[in-house]
């Protein structure tokens, strides 16, 4: 088992440092460009696909790492880089580990390729979950999914929401109903193979941030999937549901434990994100702060802006020890007896948001204006008290867990 160490080694400080110098070369020149046209930024991604930081390879050496610091050291380096081009690159992993954790052998060799495709032909997928009346409240989902024996296939009806890459993938995951009587245990999640009648993007998102990355409802109506489009497969499925069942007969406590912590296990990789946006707005400000003169002097001389400089890189390492700490114990197997995955998500995210807002301040008039990049990232920021659980579902977790009451 990987001892705790704040101290990154040789390999992974490799790494890091790839990812920094991509981030820096290659993300930080083209970010606000399109921001500014919001639209996924195909050729970014394509030097990601080039170098191999954009595969599945790469992702999976990450997600395997014994000490679990490297899916939250990637996320902090990327998001370091620009939140938008970042989820744009990362945001075929969430359709990527839903195959990968739910799907058969064949099934993850046939689809996470076409969800990647290659340097030449860059291709990207969607995880579809969200609806408009489920977000948090997963149990209210009401995309059906309903099996017809005869032709061995899956007919899908419903609508998602908020899904990154939603209609522009090559592959889409959808989490639909199967047995409404079992909530959310009587969901499950299916491959929506290119090009397939019925599904269609809907209403494309302009967002407050994040605009480099693509948002939008998918629509599906009579979607028709063949059987093993199914995730596990149909035998899985029914012995799961009649599980559920049965558990739901005698009561389930230690079903809705298990999903609390598959959620918690994959909150620190978000508060690594808001980690890396909040340093990045933070150096800026401190270069800034350097150079800029007022009244004879650097105005990092005053103590209003060294205190608040303090704060932000207090705060952040703070942050950032939160995730490290999440994260080794779900790469070790400890569990989360106080919710500390949504403890890590809940920190950054809301220190992401007043470390970027400090950042315009200090800037003055010219973090208000997008010459400077603190405007931009303060936008970004918004998005990480918001998805994966808002902070409020995250109090509530911390909370529940404080309490020894489950989640409902």
């Amino acid at each position: 088992m990987a001892e705790f160490t704040m101290e990154l080694n040789d390999e992974q400080k490799e790494v890091r440092d790839w990812i920094h110098g991509f981030a820096a070369d290659v993300m930080r020149p083209a970010a606000a460009e399109w921001d500014e046209r919001e639209e996924t930024p195909w050729p970014v991604i394509q030097e990601a696909a080039k170098i191999g930081l954009y595969s599945l390879d790469f992702y999976a050496q990450q997600f395997f790492d014994p000490t679990g610091l490297g899916v939250p050291m990637t996320m902090e380096e990327l998001f370091w880089g620009d939140a938008g081009i970042a989820l744009s690159i990362v945001g075929t992993g969430l359709a990527a580990v839903g195959v990968l954790a739910n799907g058969t052998e064949e099934q993850i060799g046939t689809w996470v390729p076409q969800m990647y495709g290659d340097a030449n032909d860059v291709k990207v997928a969607a995880f579809c979950s969200s609806e408009p009346d489920a977000g948090s409240d997963v149990a209210s989902m009401r995309t059906r999914a309903v099996y017809d024996e005869a032709k061995d296939e899956w007919v899908l009806n419903g609508t998602k929401t908020w899904a990154t890459n939603g209609g522009i993938a090559n592959v889409h995951v959808v989490v639909a109903v199967v047995d409404p009587e079992l909530g959310s245990k009587g969901h499950a999640s299916f491959i929506v193979p290119p090009n397939t009648p019925g599904l269609a993007q809907g209403q494309k998102f302009k967002k407050h941030g994040i605009r480099a990355s693509h948002t939008a409802e998918v629509v599906l109506e009579d979607v028709r999937v063949p059987g093993h489009c199914l995730l596990g497969g149909k035998d899985k499925l029914d012995e799961r549901l009649a599980r559920a069942r049965e558990k739901a007969r005698v009561g389930g406590e230690r079903v809705k434990n298990a999903a609390m912590a598959t959620f918690e296990a994959s909150r620190p990789a978000v508060g690594a994100m808001a980690v890396g946006t909040a340093r990045a707005a933070y150096e800026e400000a401190l270069e800034y702060a350097r150079t800029r003169e007022q009244f004879g002097r650097p105005i990092i001389d005053n103590q209003g802006v060294a205190f608040q400089l303090a704060d932000m890189r207090t705060q952040i390492d703070a942050a950032r020890l939160l995730v490290w700490r999440a994260s080794w114990m779900a790469a070790t197997s400890k569990k989360f007896e106080h919710a500390e995955g949504s403890m890590s998500k809940l920190f950054a995210s809301e220190v992401a948001k007043k470390v970027t807002a400090q950042a315009v301040q200090i800037l003055g008039g010219n973090g208000f204006t997008r010459e400077y990049p603190v405007e931009r990232m303060h936008r970004d920021a918004a998005i990480y008290t918001i998805f994966e659980g808002t902070s409020e579902i995250q109090r509530l977790v911390i909370a529940r867990a404080l309490a020894g009451v489950p989640i409902r």
